[in-house]
């Protein structure tokens, strides 16, 4: 029983930090912050019980809160399945009812991710054929009046960043630089993709000068 109200106090510490300094929001974020929180309890009263000589406790709660920290059992849900989204800004809502905008945002959350991005790419296919050349125009977009007209709005730039208006200068550029890694050409991605979060920056960075 020595352990049990340190370990209870690690676990709320533990919680909060991570919901605090985590970046992330809502529902799903309080149960990755939970669970990360429930992992270093886990791994700092492992620790502190090994220390202490109580291996045959202290090296099972080690194990345990390792093998949580794994980014497969915090993030092992699909984004996408049955033409919906399941998961982030876009939750319930349908791949048709995205706009272009939406879209290279929903592409930038899922890219990281094998079995989502081919579901995506896939649905792309149909949806904007030669997507993954420098495209004009989506004919299925603008038959639903999805398509965007004109120049990029700074709420679309927003989108497809990830970022809320009027975030800074160093947020842009930060978001740019994470997404560019994700889709540029070089690495597997789209032009289509890479030119969208170029005008992006942009068009954002242009309020900063």
């Amino acid at each position: 029983m020595g352990l049990i109200i340190p370990f209870l106090g690690v676990i709320a510490v533990s919680i909060g930090i991570a919901f605090l300094f985590g970046g992330e929001r809502g529902a799903e974020a309080m149960g990755r912050a939970a669970r990360r929180g429930i992992a270093g309890a886990l791994i700092s009263t492992g620790a502190a019980a090994a220390l202490t000589g109580r291996l045959g406790l202290g090296i099972p709660l080690l194990a345990v809160g390792l093998w949580m920290l794994k980014p497969k059992f915090l993030d092992n849900k699909p984004w996408i399945a049955n033409g919906q989204v399941l998961r982030g800004r876009f939750a319930g809502r349908a791949l048709d009812s995205l706009d272009r905008a939406e879209l290279v945002a929903l592409y930038g959350q899922v890219a990281g991710r094998a079995r989502d991005r081919a579901l995506f790419e896939a649905y792309l296919d149909r949806r904007i054929p030669g997507w993954r050349e420098n495209v004009e125009g989506d004919p299925a977009g603008r038959s639903r009046g999805a398509a965007r007209s004109g120049a990029m709005t700074h709420e679309q730039a927003y989108e497809i960043l990830g970022l809320s208006a009027g975030a800074s200068e160093a947020e842009i550029r930060a978001a740019y630089r994470r997404l560019m890694k994700r889709v540029h050409p070089d690495q597997g991605g789209s032009t289509f993709l890479a030119a969208q979060i170029n005008e992006a920056k942009e068009r954002l960075l242009g309020g900063h000068r």
